[in-house]
C-alpha cells in the first residue's frame, strides 16, 4: 500500500461562484507547524476537476461525489501536489500539468496542461514562462475574470486556519493581504516580472489563490501593489 499522506483537518465545501467550489485545509511540514491551503474544484457538465489537491476526510469526499463526477486533477504549482497520489488513487482521475512539472509517488503528466489545451471549458491558461519552475495560473471567463493561482499570488487576510507556530511563521515572513510571497520569488527568480506584468495584461477580476481568501473585484489593483512591493518600482 503506497504511503499516502493522511487527511488534515479542513472546513466545508463552499461555492464561492456558480459551479466553482473552494474548500480550506491543513498542511503540516513540521512539529506543530502548519498553513492553510486551498483547493478549488471545478465542475462542468456534471464533472470535476480538482485544482491544488487537498486530502479531505471520508465525509468530505462524500461531499465532493454529491457535486458531480471527478475526472481531472491540474496540478498548477511546482511545489504543491503531496496529495496528487491520494486524489489518483481514489478518484482515478487524469492528471494535468504544465510541461517540465516532476510528481511525487512516482507519477506521471497524463495530458500537459496549456493554453488551448485544458480540461475547464472557457478556461484559459496563464504560464509563468520566465519562472525557474513550472507554474501556470487558470483564467474562468466569468464575473468579470476569474483567476485561480497556486503560490504565485496568495491573499492571506488572517491566520485562522493555520497552526499557532504556523501563523506566527507566516506573520514573521510578513505574508498578508494580496502578496506575491518571497520564498516563491526567490525560488522562481528576478525575470518572473515579466511574467506578472503580462499577467497584468489579461482581464481578470477575481481571485482564488492556493493559500488565503478569495479576493474579490479588487484582484487586478491587489496584483499591482504587490508587483511594486515584491520588485520595487
Amino acid at each position: 500500500m503506497p504511503d499516502y499522506r493522511p487527511a488534515e483537518p479542513h472546513g466545508p465545501i463552499v461555492e464561492v461562484y456558480p459551479d466553482v467550489f473552494m474548500v480550506t485545509g491543513r498542511f503540516s511540514f513540521a512539529p506543530g507547524v502548519a498553513i492553510s491551503r486551498n483547493m478549488t474544484i471545478l465542475r462542468h457538465g456534471g464533472e470535476l476537476t480538482f485544482v491544488n489537491a487537498v486530502r479531505l476526510s471520508p465525509p468530505g469526499e462524500a461531499e465532493i461525489e454529491k457535486l458531480g463526477k471527478p475526472m481531472h486533477l491540474a496540478r498548477i504549482g511546482a511545489f504543491h501536489g503531496a496529495d496528487d497520489p491520494w486524489y489518483m488513487h481514489r478518484f482515478g482521475t487524469t492528471l494535468w500539468a504544465p510541461a517540465g512539472m516532476q510528481h511525487s509517488g512516482g507519477l506521471k503528466t497524463g495530458e500537459e496542461l496549456r493554453d488551448g489545451h485544458c480540461p475547464i471549458p472557457g478556461a484559459s491558461v496563464f504560464q509563468f514562462a520566465k519562472g525557474k519552475q513550472p507554474e501556470v495560473a487558470l483564467r474562468l471567463d466569468i464575473d468579470g475574470g476569474v483567476l485561480v493561482t497556486c503560490d504565485a499570488y496568495q491573499n492571506w487576510t488572517n491566520f485562522d486556519d493555520c497552526s499557532f507556530l504556523g501563523g506566527l511563521m507566516m506573520r514573521a515572513m510578513k505574508f498578508g493581504p494580496a502578496i506575491i510571497g518571497g520564498p516563491w520569488a526567490k525560488a522562481m527568480g528576478p525575470e518572473v516580472r515579466a511574467d506578472f506584468e503580462r499577467l497584468m495584461e489579461e482581464p481578470f477580476r477575481q481571485l482564488i489563490p492556493g493559500h488565503g481568501a478569495v479576493l474579490k473585484d479588487e484582484a487586478k489593483a491587489g496584483l499591482k501593489g504587490a508587483i511594486g512591493r515584491r520588485f520595487g518600482g
